[in-house]
Formats: structure tokens, C-alpha cells, sequence
């Protein structure tokens, strides 16, 4: 096969920077590829991604070096516009690539640009908008869609012309569970049966990994790790244990080689080496509770009474919603894509009006919403949040970096620590914090949440990750059609499930309550241990 993208010693140094964001690359990718980029935050991942579709340093600016062809076309002597008949991008975020008013003409956008006859572009709506799931939101308004759906439109937009090589910047970082799954699959299919070369960079690796048949791991701008999928766990596993999925860190932890790509194969694993816990296997003693803040006082930091969103004229975005969260109580907020999450959490924070019920807080509301980006409006970095605030949180940028040049996780951490600044807050709401973060910084911003909640903040975290969800929460609430399906504690709700479940709970189907690897591999070593292995 020949080549279709091919970075050859190629370095680029965003405008300002003290360091290059990529050092003397050297990767190609041939047709039919589908490469799945993994690395830890300011990796270098989307700056990757941004040259490769002629963003960089086309329209970025800055200095680079080497050479970029993607389908014959070489770069620095053809613009973004050029290498887009050959090559369809979803960059971080979605919301800032949309520019059409429905989502029918964001889908129709690429192909009247292109000369497509009317004919064709209907025809190629239609068959997109059945990929996707979007053929119900066709003829809705952007503006009135979630998160996760317009990730979907930018998606759907980037492959209605049928490219032969799609780039994907952090496409599963707004969906639910089932949406992502459904998302992966598509991609492989795509690129078995269409031939489309696929380009992904991922922080939640086990959701692209069965997909893909290679991964490059960037560190610093250099290319780390060029491997299978197999090859990858088992080199992550000694290397850059920050990178292991979940099942191959329950494998690694419990001491099993091999470690898995899907739960299926973790599954087949275990249950021949008769490790699959089947039974009532021995209960996992919960962790000991957290210290917690306790107001003295009986009122909650925020009380939702019967809260009602009609402004659609169609369904309710929310439909009843009852909710009280208590000072140094942490929440997460689960469901899937247009359950209503976001929206809860701006009616919350007063952006939102009711159309009935009411919404009590204990005082200053603060909001996180889920593009970081709206937050980082300056020149340079020491102008949004003193230099010396981010390093006590222990974010480490040059104060006169502009913020369009940090990483998706740098933007997000830094958002994070400007919405917390000044007064405290009665009340904190993240809206899928963990974005564009990889398993390390994610780690380290539930540090700071729990920081925050040990000072007397009630936190509610709307997100798609169980892992999350279960390291931080004391309570899980899972909305669904604008209302509160279920509540109670994370091993209650995120354990013997099929998608709101962690993958550990998955590969050992809840038994013993095992939500995280180390849990797992615990009762792993254990079923070892009794058969005498």
C-alpha cells in the first residue's frame, strides 16, 4: 500500500514557545491504516493532528521544520483547504467547528463546498446522519444539542465527502458509553469495508483500541512506542504505567500476562486459567470514608425541587428533576448523551430559567462548563490566573504561553483553577472535567476536587467516566429523558452493569463490588491464592 500521510524529520515550535511541541518526526501512515495516537497531555498529540491536516503552521503560525504530504499533498505549498478534499478533521472541540444553524446543513456544508449535485448531498446526508444516530436531530437547531451530539455533527461533517484519511482529535471525550462504542465500531468499519485511513488521538484508550491495528505513543514531541495494540499494553505495562487501559492494569496488578485489548478477551483469559470469579466470591471491604467537611447547619449547599426545562416546545430537557447535594458532598451526574446533565448544571449556576420549580444554593455557584476554552480569553497565560496559583495546583506552563498553544488538558486545568479562584464556592460543578486528560493529570484534578470538597464545597461532576465517577464520588445520580433514574453509591450503580459500569466491573461482571483495577486485581490474587496457583 502506499503512503497517504508521511511526516518526514519534521519539528514544529508553537509561536513563543520555549521547547518544540514535536522533535524530528519520522511516521507514516499507509492506506487502509487505522493508528490510534496515545501519549500524556502536551504529548504533542494535536499539534500532530493540526499539522497533518495543514493547520500547522499554515494558520497557527510558528516555525517548523521537515516535510508533511498527506494524499500527494505537500503542506507548507498547500493550505488546510487543499488537503481537506483528501482528508476530513474533528479537532478538541467540536462547538468551535460547527458554523451552520441545523445540523442538516452542517452535514450538507463540506459537500456544497466541494460542487457536490443536490442529489449527492441529500443522498450523503441521509446515509451520514443513519451512521451516527443523528437522523432524528437533522432538522434541529445546533445550538439546542449537547455536548456529545454536536461531537457527532462535527463527525458526521468530516466524513460526509468520504475522505480517504480522517484525523480525530479526542472524538470519544463527549460521549456516553454506548455512543463511543457505537462510534469505534463505526470507525472500523469504515475503514475495513470504505478503505478510509484513520488518524485518532485518545485519552481513553480502551474505548479505540480494539478498533485500531497499530498505536503510536508521542512523549515530549518524539515518537515513544510504534506497536500493535498487545505490544503497546506490554509495553506500557514497564514503561508508562499512566498509559495502561483498565484491563491491562487489572492484568498487570494481578500479576497475569498477556494483558487484555477488550473485555471479551479478558473475560476468555480469565475463565481459562479459571480466575473468572463465578459464585459469591469474597466481598471487598469498601474503602474507609473520606473526611469530610460537615457544615453546621441542616441546609443543603444545593437543593433542586421538582425542576422543570419546557423550553423546546418538544420534549422536556428536564421533566421532575428532585436533587439535594450537602456541603463536602461529591456527586457524580451520569447518562447518556442529551439526558439532560448539562443542562442541570446550568440551571444550577442561574444561566438557565426554569419554567417551574425552584433551585436553592448556599451561596457562590461555580461552573465549569465543557469547553475550557470560552474561560481562556487573554494573550497569554499569567493574564487569566497568577503564575504562582497554577503551580501551587501543580500545572506547570511559561507564563507568556498564549493559551491556543497549551494542550486540550492544559486548557482544562487551568480552567478548572480560574472558576475555583477568589470567594469559595458553596457549590462546584464540573461538566465533564476530565477532557483531553490523560489517566495521571485526570488523577491529579480528583485530588484537587476532593480538595476542594474537604474545605466545605459540595462538587457535582457531570461525566461519562465510570472510572471517575468511581475514585470520586460519594454518590452517583444517573439522569435519563430529563429525569433522575437511579441514585446511591458508586458500587451500587456503577457495578454488574453492561455500559454505566466501570471496565473492571465489566471483565469480572461485579463480583465483589470491584470497581477499579486495584480492587480487581485484590480478588484476582485471591481466586490465585485459594486455587493454590
Amino acid at each position: 500500500m502506499s503512503a497517504l500521510l508521511k511526516f518526514e524529520g519534521f519539528s514544529y515550535r508553537h509561536a513563543g514557545a520555549n521547547a518544540p511541541a514535536l522533535r524530528d518526526l519520522d511516521l507514516t501512515i499507509d492506506e487502509g491504516g487505522f493508528v490510534l495516537l496515545a501519549g500524556p497531555s502536551g504529548s504533542g498529540k494535536s499539534t500532530l493532528l493540526r499539522a497533518a491536516c495543514g493547520l500547522a503552521p499554515n494558520f497557527d503560525g510558528g516555525t517548523a521544520a521537515g516535510t508533511v504530504t498527506v494524499g500527494g499533498f505537500e503542506s507548507r505549498e498547500h493550505g488546510p483547504g487543499e488537503i481537506a478534499r483528501v482528508c476530513g478533521t474533528v479537532l478538541q472541540d467540536p462547538e468551535r467547528q460547527v458554523v451552520m444553524k441545523t445540523v442538516r446543513a452542517e452535514l450538507a456544508l463540506p459537500l456544497e463546498s466541494r460542487g457536490f449535485a443536490e442529489p449527492a448531498i441529500a443522498r450523503a446526508v441521509e446515509e451520514t446522519s443513519l451512521l451516527l444516530g443523528l437522523a432524528d436531530l437533522l432538522d434541529r437547531s445546533l445550538s439546542t444539542l449537547s455536548g456529545g451530539e454536536l461531537q457527532r455533527v462535527a463527525i458526521g461533517a468530516a466524513l460526509a465527502p468520504r475522505p480517504g484519511l480522517l484525523l480525530l482529535d479526542e472524538p470519544t471525550s463527549q460521549l456516553d458509553p454506548v455512543a463511543a462504542d457505537d462510534l469505534a465500531w463505526l470507525l472500523r468499519r469504515l475503514n475495513e469495508e470504505q478503505g478510509i485511513a484513520v488518524l485518532v488521538s485518545e485519552q481513553r484508550l480502551e474505548r479505540l483500541l480494539p478498533a485500531a491495528d497499530r498505536v503510536v505513543v508521542l512523549n515530549e514531541g518524539r515518537i515513544a512506542c510504534d506497536s500493535t495494540p498487545t505490544g503497546f499494553l506490554e509495553w506500557a505495562a514497564g514503561r508508562a504505567p499512566a498509559l495502561q487501559t483498565p484491563g491491562g492494569a487489572l492484568f498487570a496488578l494481578a500479576g497475569l500476562p498477556a494483558p487484555p485489548t477488550t473485555v471479551k478477551q479478558a473475560r476468555v483469559a480469565l475463565s481459562e486459567k479459571g480466575l473468572l470469579p463465578k459464585g459469591e466470591p469474597p466481598r471487598i471491604d469498601p474503602p474507609a470514608p473520606r473526611t469530610r467537611f460537615v457544615r453546621r447547619r441542616s441546609t443543603a449547599a444545593v437543593a433542586i425541587r421538582s425542576l422543570w426545562d419546557e423550553r423546546t416546545g418538544s420534549r422536556a430537557l428536564l421533566a421532575g428533576v428532585d436533587l439535594s447535594v450537602e456541603p463536602g458532598e461529591t456527586v457524580a451526574l451520569m447518562g447518556r448523551n442529551g439526558a439532560g446533565k448539562s443542562t442541570l448544571l446550568k440551571h444550577v449556576a442561574g444561566l438557565l430559567k426554569p419554567t417551574r420549580g425552584r433551585i436553592d444554593c448556599a451561596g457562590r455557584v461555580a461552573l465549569l462548563m465543557q469547553n475550557p476554552a470560552d474561560y481562556l480569553i487573554g494573550e497569554r497565560v499569567a493574564d487569566l490566573i497568577p503564575i504562582e496559583t497554577l503551580e501551587r495546583a501543580g500545572i506547570a506552563v511559561p507564563a507568556d504561553r498564549h493559551p491556543r498553544d497549551l494542550s486540550g488538558g492544559e486548557r482544562q486545568r487551568i480552567a478548572f483553577e480560574m472558576v475555583i479562584a477568589g470567594e469559595p464556592a458553596a457549590a462546584v460543578l464540573l461538566d465533564e472535567p476530565t477532557r483531553g486528560l490523560d489517566r495521571a493529570r485526570r488523577n491529579e484534578l480528583a485530588e484537587r476536587v476532593r480538595s476542594v470538597a474537604s474545605e466545605g464545597a459540595a462538587v457535582v461532576v457531570a461525566t461519562h467516566d465510570a472510572e471517575l465517577a468511581a475514585e470520586l464520588a460519594d454518590r452517583v445520580v444517573l439522569l435519563g429523558e430529563g429525569r433522575v433514574l437511579a441514585e446511591g453509591s458508586p458500587r451500587s450503580i456503577l457495578s454488574g452493569g453492561w455500559y454505566f459500569a466501570t471496565e473492571t466491573a465489566r471483565i469480572l461482571d461485579g463480583a465483589g463490588g470491584a470497581l477499579l483495577p486495584s480492587e480487581g486485581a485484590g480478588l484476582l490474587t485471591g481466586e490465585r491464592a485459594r486455587a493454590g496457583r
